[in-house]
Parts: C-alpha cells; sequence; structure tokens
C-alpha cells in the first residue's frame, strides 16, 4: 500500500495515497491554502513538489483553473522558433509529451480525504457516492489528486446522462469511470449498416461499454458473445445491455479476445494507435505493438464460421502519424489467412478535425475511419 508523506505543523504525517492512474506517491509535499498564489502553485508543481490543499475546495478548483492556464499558454517567439517543422510522427511524440507533462502538473495539486471518502474542506462537495461507486467503500483517510477527483466526478456524471446513440434509436449507453465512452459515433454507425452476414452467433471482441454488442442485438442477431478483460468493462456492459433489453441475446464473458468456440461474425474495434498508454483509460486508444489488433487478426480464422466475417474498425491516423503503414495492415491481414471482402469507410466529425491549432491537425483532418470486412482466405 503506497503512502505519502509530509511535515505539517511541527509534525511527520502519514497518510495512504490513491491513484487510479497508478501514478507513485510525491516526495515533496508542502502546505497550499487560499494565500498560495497561482505562479508559485505552478512553479511548484513543475518542480516536482505537490501541494496539499488545506483552504476552500472551490478555490482549490480556481487554483487548477489557473495552473492549466499557464501550461497551455501559447509559446512566446523565442520557444517557437525551430529549425525545421517536426514530422508527422515527431510531432505525435512531442505532442503525447506535452500531454503527459501537462497531467504530471495538474495532479501534484491534492486534497485530502477523511474516512467514508469526506472531504474536510469548506465548500467541499458531497462526493461519497461517486467516489464508492468506483473505489468501494473506504473507512481509512487518504490522500489523492484534485484532478482525478474531478474525473471522477465528470465520469459519474457522463454515467447518470449517458450517451445517445442514434444507431440503438437514441437510447444511451451509460458509460462507467476507466471504460471508454462511445462518443465518436462513427464506428458504431458503419456496424449498424455493414452488411450482416447469414449467421445466428456474433462475438463483440474488446466491447468495452457494450455499445456494438447492443447494436447486434438490436439489428438481430440472435446470440451475442461480449468479451473483455477488463471487471469494469464487464460490469459497464452488463449494466448497458440490461438496461437496453437486450440481455438474452447478449452475454458478457471475461476473455482476452475471443471466447470459446466460433461464431459467424466476430467484430473487433481495437485501440487505434500502437503506442503506450499513459493512464487506465489510454487501453481504449492506445495498444503497445498493436497486441489487439493482432491477436484478433492472428486468432479470427480459428474461431469465425467457415462462411463467417471478421469486421475490423480500425482508423487510419496510426498511418497518417507514421506509426504504421497500409502495407503493413494489409500484409498482415494476409499472412493470418485472411482476405478483404469489402470496406465501409467514413470521415470523424470530432470537433479537433476542425482544429488548425490541434498539433496534430494535419493527421486529424485527413483521418478515415474503415470497417474491414474480412473473411479466410480461398
Amino acid at each position: 500500500m503506497d503512502e505519502i508523506s509530509w511535515r505539517e505543523d511541527g509534525r511527520d504525517q502519514r497518510v495512504r495515497w490513491r491513484s487510479e492512474s497508478g501514478a507513485p506517491p510525491p516526495r515533496r509535499v508542502t502546505i497550499a491554502d487560499d494565500e498560495t498564489r497561482a505562479d508559485d502553485a505552478y512553479r511548484l508543481a513543475c518542480e516536482g513538489t505537490a501541494l496539499l490543499w488545506r483552504g476552500d475546495f472551490q478555490n482549490a478548483r480556481q487554483l487548477l483553473n489557473a495552473m492549466a492556464r499557464r501550461i497551455d499558454r501559447p509559446p512566446t517567439a523565442r520557444r517557437r522558433k525551430r529549425k525545421a517543422e517536426p514530422s508527422q510522427v515527431q510531432a505525435f511524440h512531442l505532442y503525447r509529451q506535452a500531454r503527459a507533462q501537462r497531467a504530471r502538473t495538474l495532479a501534484m495539486l491534492l486534497i485530502p480525504f477523511d474516512p467514508g471518502h469526506v472531504i474536510p474542506l469548506r465548500r467541499a462537495p458531497n462526493v461519497q457516492d461517486v467516489c464508492t461507486q468506483v473505489y468501494g467503500p473506504d473507512d481509512q483517510p487518504y490522500v489523492t489528486s484534485l484532478r482525478e477527483l474531478l474525473g471522477l466526478i465528470g465520469a459519474h456524471e457522463w454515467r447518470e446522462k449517458g450517451v445517445p446513440i442514434p444507431a440503438l434509436g437514441n437510447d444511451r449507453i451509460h458509460p462507467h469511470y476507466g471504460v471508454f465512452s462511445p462518443v465518436r459515433g462513427e464506428y458504431v454507425d458503419q456496424v449498424a449498416e455493414a452488411p450482416l452476414p447469414q449467421t445466428t452467433r456474433a462475438f463483440d471482441i474488446g466491447t468495452g461499454t457494450g455499445v456494438l454488442a447492443a447494436v447486434l442485438a438490436r439489428r438481430g442477431v440472435e446470440r451475442v458473445v461480449a468479451t473483455d478483460h477488463d471487471p469494469r468493462a464487464l460490469a459497464c456492459a452488463q449494466e448497458n445491455v440490461n438496461r437496453l433489453d437486450v440481455a438474452k441475446q447478449v452475454e458478457v464473458v471475461q476473455a482476452d479476445l475471443f471466447p470459446e468456440g466460433r461464431a459467424g461474425l466476430i467484430v473487433c474495434n481495437p485501440p487505434w494507435l500502437p503506442a503506450k498508454p499513459s493512464s487506465p483509460l489510454e487501453h481504449a486508444v492506445y495498444d503497445p505493438g498493436g497486441r489487439m489488433l493482432h491477436g484478433f487478426l492472428n486468432g479470427l480464422t480459428e474461431h469465425l464460421e467457415p462462411d463467417g466475417e471478421g469486421w475490423l474498425i480500425l482508423s487510419d491516423l496510426a498511418e497518417l502519424l507514421g506509426l504504421r503503414t497500409r502495407d503493413d495492415l494489409l500484409a498482415l491481414i494476409e499472412s493470418s489467412g485472411l482476405e478483404v471482402i469489402g470496406r465501409l469507410d467514413t470521415k470523424p466529425t470530432h470537433p479537433r478535425a476542425a482544429d488548425p491549432d490541434d498539433p496534430l491537425y494535419a493527421a486529424r483532418a485527413a483521418e478515415t475511419t474503415t470497417l474491414w470486412r474480412l473473411r479466410r482466405a480461398r
């Protein structure tokens, strides 16, 4: 069990450290309150010193916003000056480094908790239900970052409100904390529109919220087995299929990729970028070495019925960023004993694709999401 320690009022203090992202406890901690200036807080955080908050909770939120503005302000002319523009792959790695540094810096503002998930600060919200939902009951004090706490609160609001899914007749999917939300709906629409093979059984590999399994069930597939290895995703998917009244058709199973048996349709929407995730939520976006992509394609023929189809849903963003080539993908498909029998392409409509200030704008603006229809090579 990780602990965080600091000195306060002439006494050494020690309490449990909590971080859902797996961040280690800060080694240097100082006390901060309503008198702490944003410039000082930002400087200390950049130097690796955490600030344990003892003031008004809402003032802590304002301080966090002020620190974020200092990180996000445009660079000066001197800092902007470069010998040459970075390549797309260089821009991607610089972007990730900057985002990781931003996250580490903002995570240095800490909030104390009393037993029972109670925040002992003025004007602090009641977050007992929110924290119990994610952490479970807790009768011990602890410290966590304000940024993580705000992430929990935001995720709880999404879980309560839900995400409308047009392919489900505007029914909603309710994502849990740590489970990727289907806010980019183009891939859901592709699964709703692609011609279904003649089959009564389908697998949804890496189901997450269960949205694709629910779409297949609503399209009339009699039995859908939805797999995931993450306990939070499994709980989330089960809750959603129950809410959408498709639980008789959809079975949620814990598995690393494929369940037992074969199916006439196997669907997978793997993480699109072959890079290392820096937080649990990023596992839905970043796949080190393309592990899930390779595992799905390499295992597909073994689990497909003789005339079955595999649907691989994949953005070409990795190709546009220079992280993978189209030839690499096609060679992997061929070496897995598969052939392409069709594809559905669509252009994403998310805001970043239209933001020229985004460091990855050129790639995002050109991005295409493709549903690859695959079968055993003949």
